[in-house]
């Protein structure tokens, strides 16, 4: 029987900063193995990367993935179709998104779920960025090193943003385009109903310039913006992996990069897919739409769900989203696979 395995590495972007990121892959038991275990933690087995002591301060010219200790290559149950490369939102991280994860990986996609620097698995700086750009970097340093060649076949890459994420998603066009060959944006929040109060958003732009790295909540912790679901609003509650607050430096940039998307839908010319959720209490529905109609690209298409809340994994039925994904995928995989 197939299962799937997902192994946590390490990548060293050209500042130096490592973060952490999921790699899911569907295999199936060599022989002798016994069944992996459900996973129930959300946090996996960590697989730490091999580096000399001499070495650790190294910052090489172009982001690189670390080598890891995980040297078994398990054998692949489904043939390659696709490479996903999913990014998360600005307080959620890689933990809540196993299961729809998993069921790309059993589909025949190698997926990759990457962690934010400062969020999720990543401990250092948190909170903090140095600017939308650096992150913007961060991302296109692991796409360029992403192995894509099986035997004759390039495959083609998707990059998945949700909410916060699929503001960087977006921007990737205009600052590192052609590295991707189609978007997938999941309640995207290029437009934002929530935000700091008037006073916190003045203390934000003081805090900036004299303080950078002060915190400051962000202004997403209440479970119920996320889902109506209960169990997964307890699952919020006990998430100590979410990102509660934020420095005045990154909400500056998130703020930044809300005037660096003004000028991108004309830099979109991949395929994208952008699901929404009739319920969302944290984005405006209305004015994502009316952006993303305006890429340039020619294929784009918009699903809203009807009755559902910002995030979709946390739905009674996380299938009907998955299964959308799924199609729309498989009408633009090259035609030899």
């Amino acid at each position: 029987m197939d299962e799937t395995a997902f192994t946590i590495l390490e990548h060293q972007a050209s500042d130096g900063y490592i973060w952490k990121y999921r790699k899911y892959v569907a295999r199936s038991p060599r022989e002798g193995e016994a069944p992996a275990e459900p996973i129930a933690s959300g946090l996996g087995t960590l697989d730490r990367p091999v580096q000399d002591e001499g070495s650790a301060g190294a910052s090489p010219s172009r982001g690189t993935s670390l080598p890891s200790r995980d040297t078994s290559s398990p054998s692949r149950s489904t043939p390659q179709r696709g490479i996903l490369v999913f990014i998360h939102g600005i307080q959620s991280h890689g933990g809540w998104y196993e299961f729809s994860c998993m069921t790309f990986a059993q589909a025949g996609y190698d997926v990759y779920f990457l962690d934010r620097r400062g969020s999720g698995m990543n401990r250092e700086a948190r909170g903090d960025a140095p600017s939308f750009r650096r992150l913007l970097d961060d991302i296109a340093e692991f796409l360029a090193a992403l192995p894509r060649n099986v035997g004759r076949v390039k495959l083609p890459v998707f990059l998945a943003g949700i909410s916060w994420g699929g503001k960087l998603a977006v921007a990737l066009e205009r600052r590192h385009p052609g590295l991707v060959d189609g978007l997938i944006l999941l309640c995207p929040g290029f437009y934002a109903k929530v935000r700091p109060t008037l006073w916190q958003r003045v203390g934000i732009v003081f805090s900036r310039l004299f303080q950078p790295r002060k915190l400051y909540p962000v202004p997403l912790n209440e479970p119920e913006l996320f889902t109506e679901t209960a169990y997964w609003q307890d699952f919020l509650r006990a998430d100590t992996g979410r990102l509660l607050q934020a420095t005045a430096r990154l909400l500056v940039e998130s703020v930044r990069l809300d005037g660096y998307l003004r000028f991108c839908p004309k830099y979109v010319h991949v395929p994208t897919l952008m699901l929404l959720a009739s319920e969302d209490r944290i984005i405006r529905n209305d004015w994502t739409r009316d952006y993303v109609e305006r890429f340039a690209t020619p294929d784009k298409q918009i699903i809203e769900y009807e009755g559902a809340h910002h995030t979709l994994e946390f739905e009674p039925d996380p299938m009907l989203f998955i299964n959308d994904i799924q199609a729309w995928l498989e009408a633009r995989l090259p035609t030899q696979q």
